[in-house]
């Protein structure tokens, strides 16, 4: 008997390694998980972006404890698959976090450099408290010595996009996360 298999989302993927229906069960977990660490005490969420995007504005409609937003921009990957040099910060938070606890939002961990630079940073701002949260954790590219307090999924050393990952800033718009194909994983030539 044959099975039919799902289409892809994308053409440039090779296969999905998270759907859609998947992440969102998972962010309603994490939500939990999140809300009885903090209970009542209100957090500061700080997102790391482009990439995260996504993944905190659902994650932060399943929270239910107070929370203030801000944002900070870092460089690390520059149309690579693979992060380059250390993780620059481009653009800096705008709120006040000093004796507030931190909740630092990212997609991925990987090698740890960007999260560690990031807390580093956050740390110099004399916060109560800072907790890390991401979306996805590739242990096998661990460089640095970081753990994630909350993650939502553990993958293999695979390439991913979508849900917010993007490679060259494409295919962030995707709702679930895919490998892409290898054949399309080399500095793009778009304009």
């Amino acid at each position: 008997m044959l099975t039919k298999t799902k289409p892809l989302p994308h053409p440039d993927l090779e296969r999905v390694l998270v759907s859609k229906t998947s992440i969102s069960r998972r962010l309603k977990k994490l939500g939990v998980e999140i809300s009885e660490s903090y209970g009542s005490q209100e957090i500061t969420v700080v997102a790391i972006i482009n990439g995260a995007i996504f993944f905190t504005a659902d994650l932060l409609r399943r929270i239910s404890t107070p929370i203030r937003l801000d944002c900070i921009r870092v460089s690390s990957y520059r149309n690579q698959t693979r992060p380059t040099g250390t993780p620059r910060i481009l653009d800096t938070l705008l709120l006040d976090v000093e004796e507030r606890h931190v909740l630092l939002v990212d997609d991925i961990l990987d090698t740890g450099k960007t999260l560690s630079v990031v807390v580093d940073e956050l740390k110099k701002r004399k916060p109560a408290s800072i907790k890390t949260c991401v979306l996805l954790d590739k242990k096998a590219r661990r460089e640095v010595d970081f753990q994630s307090d909350f993650v939502g999924f553990t993958i293999p050393d695979r390439f991913v996009v979508g849900y917010g990952l993007d490679f060259a800033e494409r295919y962030r718009n995707l709702s679930s996360i895919g490998i892409l194909k290898p054949d399309l994983q080399n500095p793009p030539e778009w304009s």
